[in-house]
């Protein structure tokens, strides 16, 4: 497939405005055109809002919202880059402004697409949680350095409780993708949400823009989640070190993937005083891609025998990568051989091997997050949506339950994968609901922390 969903975690963020060569606010609303692959002609859509955000659909595909990159403009040359998917459009505006005519490259395949212009404007966004100041607190822009990677200076925001302190804090660990340090999506801005939350009931909070990301330095392609737990442990010295807070009394937040890094850092050592995880994967990576897959497609009416199929596919397809965890070549050579003998085409076939032959892919797919989640000796509160189907309840929460026995685990019946009340649960769903936290998660996380 062209197109691939974002595995684990929210969907990927779309980086700050304050990257674009110049305003994308000329380049606002719908673009659409057909893509020819493979003797099928796929339709690619871009919507990009005024404030320079934007994301791309493939309706044939059922794949929406997945996050691009601010648009630039450079030397007449309009780009999209879609990061979750290596892959990037580049064309040239005509006179009168409502065609881009260029080319999508993804994969080491480069395909020619012409884009017109169906609106001009796109629907704006209700996001009623999103915290707008004055603000009971202060908010200070802050910037530290992973010392053990060079070339990766995290920029991120420190909120601190009025008065001298010193404060307990918590540190956010985003999800899958490259987030910033809101974990922005679709307009909800979640850590800016669980941030204020915090920092109002007296604990400080640092929030930071993932490697290579927005503000921060670094290169996001190339990292896996062993490097992000990296980043985790620079955060953690960083807020240790400042006077106003207690370093005893500093503890993590993370969500769906960071709910994996965030038990890697307490079992290198680092002394974190407790843990929350919102969405935690607490089995192997495969196995939650797989159960997605099934998940996914039940609920979105496709037939029994369909989603059993693609659920064989897809469990070989994490069996080979397992295999070759420490292989990237291996796990491509042999990936793009079992899908050329599933019937697809060749550009479908490679663009399959590129994307999880990737080094964080592998990684993911091999981790079991059991020994990091047993080992832990502090605190730790797990919250689950009961219509999550990225990071699934059912799947997740016994084997916690299991791992640690004094862990305090919470499912919440209606809520999906970002802690929004949903429907069906399918991401599809989140960019319409205006919710950003549910108030009884928002409360059962900032309860929780202030309690310790």
């Amino acid at each position: 497939m062209i197109i691939a969903a974002s595995i684990l975690g929210t969907v990927a963020v779309a980086v700050s405005p304050a990257q674009a060569t110049t305003s994308a606010g000329d380049l606002a609303g719908t673009w659409e055109g057909p893509l020819a692959v493979g003797g099928q002609s796929i339709r690619i859509v871009f919507r990009i809002r005024p404030d320079g955000t934007a994301v791309m659909d493939s309706p044939d595909q059922g794949a929406r919202d997945i996050p691009v990159e601010t648009p630039t403009v450079e030397g007449g040359v309009v780009r999209l880059t879609v990061p979750a998917l290596g892959g990037r459009f580049e064309g040239r505006r005509s006179d009168d402004g409502a065609v881009l005519t260029g080319v999508l490259s993804q994969g080491g395949v480069t395909l020619p697409l012409v884009l017109t212009r169906m609106s001009a404007t796109v629907a704006e966004l209700v996001r009623p949680q999103n915290p707008l100041p004055p603000y009971p607190y202060r908010a200070e822009e802050v910037a530290f350095d992973n010392a053990d990677a060079p070339g990766v200076r995290l920029a991120g925001t420190l909120t601190l409780p009025e008065g001298d302190g010193p404060f307990p804090a918590a540190i956010l660990i985003s999800g899958t993708g490259p987030q910033d340090r809101d974990e922005t999506v679709f307009g909800h801005k979640p850590f800016a949400v669980l941030a204020d939350a915090l920092t109002r009931r007296g604990i400080a909070v640092l929030r930071y823009d993932d490697r290579g990301t927005a503000a921060s330095t670094g290169d996001f392609s190339t990292s896996t989640i062993a490097d992000f737990a990296q980043d985790a442990d620079a955060a953690f010295s960083f807020l240790a070190a400042r006077a106003e807070i207690d370093p005893r009394r500093i503890g993590l937040i993370g969500h769906s993937e960071g709910g994996v890094i965030a038990p890697l850092v307490v079992q290198e050592g680092v002394p974190v005083a407790w843990v929350v995880t919102i969405a935690g994967p607490t089995v192997k990576g495969g196995d939650i891609v797989t159960e997605q897959v099934r998940l996914m497609g039940q609920a979105s009416g496709l037939s029994p025998v369909v989603v059993t199929a693609n659920m064989a596919i897809q469990r070989e397809l994490m069996t080979i990568v397992d295999r070759h965890a420490e292989d990237g070549v291996a796990a491509r050579r042999e990936v793009l051989a079992y899908m050329k003998q599933q019937g697809v085409t060749d550009a479908q076939a490679q663009q399959t091997a590129d994307q999880i032959s990737l080094g964080w892919f592998r990684w993911l797919v091999a981790h079991d997050p059991a020994s990091s989640l047993a080992a832990l000796d502090v605190p730790l509160l797990a919250i689950y949506g009961g219509k999550d189907l990225q990071v699934p309840a059912d799947q997740n929460a016994p084997v916690l339950s299991r791992l640690k026995p004094d862990a305090e685990v919470v499912v919440l019946p209606d809520l999906n994968h970002l802690m929004q009340p949903a429907v069906t649960g399918l991401p599809n769903e989140y960019e319409a609901i205006e919710t950003t936290i549910a108030p009884q998660a928002l409360s059962t996380v900032v309860d929780w922390v202030v309690a310790r």
